[in-house]
């Protein structure tokens, strides 16, 4: 109790990259509120998306166990399914408006990336822009195959750097809350699964905005 008292929970820590860099970092956040200003003809609406974020996860595919609370000296048991069927979801946020936008695809490239896309470009508030915070990942490259639709602009997060992505913290909620220590025997199940997870974020506006806001994520208007 003594520690809850003194503002401490239970965490895990993250693994650092070695080649991580903090002045990167550092400059990613002083920026944040200098994002490239996306072509607009008139004033935007005060609605938009503010690091609108990307999350690609499996399910179904050896999950990781989330942290729960048992008896000092005991090592509980989680079950952890081992077969290797698995979806990957595809998801963005946008913790001013309290939205999100999500898919279940059966693989992860760029063309699932580009379904993604347009379905965030339609979530977006009508005139408004949408800055999307993507990582490295081969598919979030630009190029001829990625199509980035006109209503939204792709900003890239420093390497090695996805404590600064929030939709990690959205897939770490999903599986404490949602997915974890469960097992499917069916394509269909894990697809239930997820849709029954994506329902239970998106119903929670004010989680979204718990768990996506930044101080340090804003766009000046």
């Amino acid at each position: 109790v003594w520690l809850h008292d003194l503002g401490l929970t239970r965490l895990q820590p993250r693994p650092v990259h070695p080649r991580k860099d903090p002045e990167a970092e550092a400059t990613f956040k002083k920026t944040s509120s200098a994002w490239p200003k996306p072509p607009s003809s008139g004033p935007l609406p005060s609605a938009r998306w503010k690091s609108g974020s990307r999350m690609r996860a499996h399910v179904g595919q050896k999950g990781g166990h989330a942290y729960n609370w048992a008896p000092i000296g005991c090592r509980p048991l989680m079950v952890r399914d081992n077969r290797h069927v698995s979806t990957y979801i595809f998801g963005a946020i946008c913790p001013e408006r309290g939205v999100g936008a999500a898919m279940i695809m059966p693989y992860a490239n760029t063309e699932a990336m580009n379904a993604h896309l347009k379905e965030i470009s339609f979530e977006v508030a009508p005139g408004a822009h949408a800055i999307l915070v993507c990582d490295g990942a081969g598919w979030h490259q630009r190029g001829e195959m990625l199509i980035v639709p006109h209503n939204i602009t792709l900003l890239s997060l420093p390497a090695y750097s996805p404590e600064l992505n929030p939709m990690e913290n959205v897939w770490a909620y999903l599986r404490q809350n949602k997915l974890c220590a469960l097992v499917w025997n069916t394509y269909e199940e894990i697809l239930d699964a997820r849709q029954s997870a994506g329902r239970f974020l998106i119903d929670d506006p004010d989680r979204i905005r718990s768990i996506g806001t930044r101080k340090w994520a804003c766009v000046n208007k």
